[in-house]
């Protein structure tokens, strides 16, 4: 960085002022805390955060040094102050997957295969012969064959790799207005009405629980203890529904395998 460009030491000065004030903001907000998801606890947390990361930079870039402090930011983890109605009358479960083209051969031969059995009964068609022609068309025909949560689960089967994945069940005041949201779908995901979050990452496949046991999902959830308790136990019986369903997935597959 040029001399032109750092900061002076007055604006380092200054920076560490703001982070002092901020400080004395934050502790005032806890011991005025009205409960556990307190909006002025929250806030004060993030100007307490903006202005150490301010500070951070600009004494790194006037006398390079760094502070010995690290603090989360809004992806911590912690979901924001719920803002959202008392006793919600709708609800909306946005969902996100993320998939890398891992195998683009197997990718087209599986759709050019589910075109062909399509074609088969309803006769030759344009998008038949051309579902194996590019990515594109192959992730048209898949998704518009199968439903999502099998694409989930037979990935790999379609030379596809699993990314991160979400889900958020957010309160609503009212059920939407039949094609109300649909030329933008996700304009209203605000994280101040999710109720419960549901997150799966590789990067939480190394954080062991309480128990040491690996986990790779992180699971957000505003309810009381005993309501946790129970979303714990539905889990563990899910743990034991997907094998059973790895031992009966021979006879519960599509024609595309038949072949296989």
């Amino acid at each position: 960085m040029s001399d032109a460009a750092q900061p002076t030491a007055a604006e380092v000065r200054a920076a560490a002022e703001a982070v002092k004030t901020a400080l004395d903001r934050h502790l005032a907000a806890v011991e005025r805390r009205s409960g556990e998801d307190d909006p002025a606890v929250y806030e004060a947390f993030n100007e307490l955060a903006a202005a150490a990361e301010e500070y951070d930079e600009l004494l790194y870039d006037r006398y390079d040094e760094v502070t010995p402090f690290e603090i989360p930011g809004s992806d911590s983890g912690v979901l924001p102050p719920y803002q959202g109605p008392e006793e919600a009358n709708a609800l909306s479960v946005l969902i996100r997957r993320d998939y890398a083209v891992a195998e683009p051969q197997r990718l087209l031969a599986q759709a050019q295969r589910v075109a062909d059995l399509d074609a088969g009964t309803a006769g030759e068609s344009p998008a038949a012969s051309a579902a194996g022609s590019s990515v594109h068309a192959a992730l048209g025909v898949l998704f518009g064959e199968f439903e999502p949560d099998e694409i989930a689960s037979r990935h790999k089967e379609f030379g596809l790799e699993e990314g991160d994945s979400t889900l958020w069940v957010t309160a609503a005041d009212e059920p939407a207005e039949p094609g109300e949201w649909l030329d933008a779908p996700f304009d209203q995901a605000d994280p101040h009405r999710v109720v419960c979050r549901f997150d799966v990452s590789a990067v939480f496949d190394d954080e062991p629980d309480d128990d040491g046991i690996d986990v790779d999902a992180d699971v957000h959830v505003r309810v009381d203890p005993d309501a946790v308790a129970v979303l714990e136990e539905l889990d563990e019986v899910d743990d034991v529904d997907d094998a059973d369903e790895v031992d009966d997935v021979d006879d519960d597959r599509s024609p595309l395998d038949a072949d296989r």
